[in-house]
């Protein structure tokens, strides 16, 4: 590299910056941009873009101007959202936070499914209304999780499950062997049969073509009366008006969702009322300090770049995700 570069930061501002950013100011040209505008103004010789709060429609409106656009560093895991055409077909390398997020999203799967497993809904329920009424639970040992999905959270969430005496298998594109983590890992080809077999069925998979509602009627037709379904990887992997039927007439018996097509989740989606789900908003990664984390990974990132070495998580604009 030649020259200093100039780095911008999308969707913050001097005043709100990430924690932590100014430690590159010493090294480059840092500009904010929280709007079209600015952001338009400001990629004008940027060869560098931290997307740290995206709009879908921000970045493809503002790309005429990213002409010196060489890398950008998305602050999510899932970077569907950056995925225009414009940028897909460009030089521009894209890398994602892969790695960031794992360990606290594992961590809230165990605890969605320990709140299934040992009622803590009914107990919560049963204290408001003093009542004392005794009942036994579930243990996880034992219990069979799929995981679709074995990129680092799923795999992160498999070994999780393993600390609870957990059979595990794991859903990927193509069927290969088993490892320490999942004791089987399945194909396309499998997915039926696999939900078929779990008590467990988490969604760990990223927003891609292939995945779109890849969970619908069928998918839970094919699920037990008894399998509790947790969605942590991305909303348009699931038919959401088929995951409520399936809710409502018993073919499972309860859902936890992080994610949604739509989010924020309507007021007027029936998701909120029906008694066996529990919606959280979008936050099971959102752990103390990992916007600290989020900053660390871009530092870390942007030496190499300046040092031309190679970058850590590079997307296959391809695929949508790091292979």
């Amino acid at each position: 590299m030649t020259g200093r570069s100039r780095v911008v930061v999308m969707g913050a501002t001097a005043a709100e910056p990430p924690p932590g950013i100014h430690v590159v100011e010493g090294v480059v040209d840092l500009a904010f941009a929280s709007s079209l505008g600015e952001l338009s103004a400001a990629l004008e010789g940027a060869d560098v873009l931290f997307a740290w709060r995206p709009e879908r429609e921000t970045l493809p409106a503002a790309w005429p101007n990213a002409e010196a656009l060489t890398w950008i560093q998305s602050a999510s895991a899932g970077v569907e959202g950056l995925l225009f055409p414009e940028l897909v077909e460009s030089h521009v390398v894209l890398t994602n936070a892969r790695g960031v997020f794992d360990e606290a999203i594992a961590e809230y799967v165990v605890g969605l499914m320990l709140l299934f497993a040992k009622d803590l809904i009914g107990v919560l329920d049963r204290q408001r209304r003093r009542e004392w009424r005794h009942e036994d639970t579930e243990s996880l040992s034992g219990k069979r999780l799929l995981v679709a999905g074995i990129g680092p959270i799923g795999r992160a969430i498999g070994r999780d499950a393993q600390a609870f005496g957990m059979l595990v298998r794991g859903l990927g594109r193509r069927v290969r062997p088993g490892d320490d983590v999942f004791g089987s890992i399945l194909g396309p080809e499998d997915f039926l049969e696999s939900l078929a077999w779990a008590d467990y069925v988490v969604d760990a998979l990223p927003a891609t073509a292939e995945t779109r509602h890849l969970f619908d009627a069928e998918a839970f037709g094919a699920m037990n009366r008894w399998t509790r379904f947790i969605n942590v990887g991305r909303g348009s992997t699931v038919d959401e008006p088929a995951l409520v039927e399936a809710l409502t007439d018993g073919s499972i018996q309860a859902a936890a969702l992080d994610v949604y097509e739509e989010e924020p989740l309507p007021p007027d989606s029936p998701l909120w009322d029906l008694p066996n789900v529990v919606v959280s908003p979008h936050m099971a990664g959102d752990f103390a300090g990992w916007r600290e984390a989020l900053v660390e990974l871009f530092v870390e990132n942007l030496e190499r770049y300046l040092t031309g070495r190679p970058l850590r998580n590079v997307v296959d604009k391809a695929l949508g995700f790091v292979p």
